[in-house]
């Protein structure tokens, strides 16, 4: 089997047995990653620049040790210190980094749609690592791996997603990867955190009670508050958000039944979330960290056309 794609743009272009592929190779892959020596050489010879125009630190690292996992060589591309803080553009900069004989890049752009733009103009495989408010698809990979590992299902499986609908990556590749497996998915926060448009045009459900929502999930993956993408007031301060949307000990303790929780970082304790929940058994947060290397390793591997399936 192989990708209907080359390269990873985003979960709205993936197929149900693109997902169902990656998933089962990632987890392969984690197999390989419980072994004293985790290094394999299924990319030796392949050469990834990480070109990240947006500051990251899990997503960066996930990706730069999947590479290393995987023997492939890697170049790290820092803007503050390029010739893209002197003006140089997009394109140039990847022409330039092309001409050195990159056989993939792994993006990360502040510009919702900067990922497509580069693959239509560009031979090398490109992987979406964020970009803008649009989606970031290893994001949503790893986040469905995480909760099939747990609780050994997407298909049927109720999912809030709550927090910063709006200003969310992370929500939307959620949103069409979930749909796509059959699970059911109830978006939560303030309204003006929510689109008024994504019940009809995402086939979610909106609930604007936190209680409520708690109550009727099988896992609350609950989305950072994105001050930096917010151009106005939102809401009238963090202490009140934390109030009416924190997910708290207190709440978990009263629902009839246990939930999974998770994050995908960087977490902002005491807002979104407590840090009693944050570090409970509850949480899976640091297994979608573990995770994260094992589902990157699977797409870099898939797309690079070492997998003999598509030779």
């Amino acid at each position: 089997m192989s990708l209907s794609t080359r390269h990873l743009l985003g979960i709205k272009d993936l197929t149900v047995d693109d997902i169902s592929l990656i998933l089962t190779t990632a987890e392969q892959f984690k197999e390989v990653l419980q072994r004293p020596v985790k290094k394999v050489p299924s990319l030796r010879d392949v050469t990834i620049v990480n070109l990240f125009y947006e500051n990251s630190t899990r997503t960066r690292f996930s990706f730069e040790l999947a590479e290393k996992r995987l023997s492939a060589d890697t170049i790290n591309f820092a803007v503050s210190g390029s010739s893209a803080a002197k003006g140089e553009t997009l394109l140039d900069t990847v022409r330039n980094i092309l001409s050195m004989k990159v056989d993939m890049v792994v993006m990360r752009h502040s510009a919702s749609g900067a990922p497509h733009f580069l693959a239509k103009h560009i031979p090398a495989a490109i992987i979406n690592a964020g970009d803008g408010v649009n989606e970031h698809p290893t994001q949503g990979l790893l986040d469905a791996f995480s909760m099939k590992e747990k609780l050994g299902k997407l298909e049927g499986l109720k999912v809030a997603l709550i927090g910063d609908i709006m200003h969310s990556r992370v929500a939307m590749s959620n949103i069409y990867l979930l749909n796509k497996m059959g699970a059911k998915v109830t978006v939560c926060g303030p309204p003006t955190l929510i689109p008024k448009y994504i019940r009809e045009s995402f086939g979610v459900e909106v609930n604007y009670d936190i209680k409520e929502t708690l109550e009727w999930c099988d896992v609350a993956n609950v989305l950072r508050i994105q001050l930096e993408r917010q151009n106005q007031v939102l809401f009238s301060s963090l202490r009140e958000y934390n109030i009416a949307y924190g997910v708290k000990r207190k709440l978990l303790d009263n629902l009839n039944k246990e939930i999974v929780v998770m994050h995908p970082g960087p977490i902002n304790r005491g807002v979104e979330l407590d840090s009693d929940v944050a570090d409970s058994k509850q949480s899976i947060i640091l297994q979608q960290v573990e995770n994260g290397v094992a589902v990157r390793m699977a797409v870099l591997y898939l797309l690079s056309g070492r997998n003999p399936a598509n030779n």
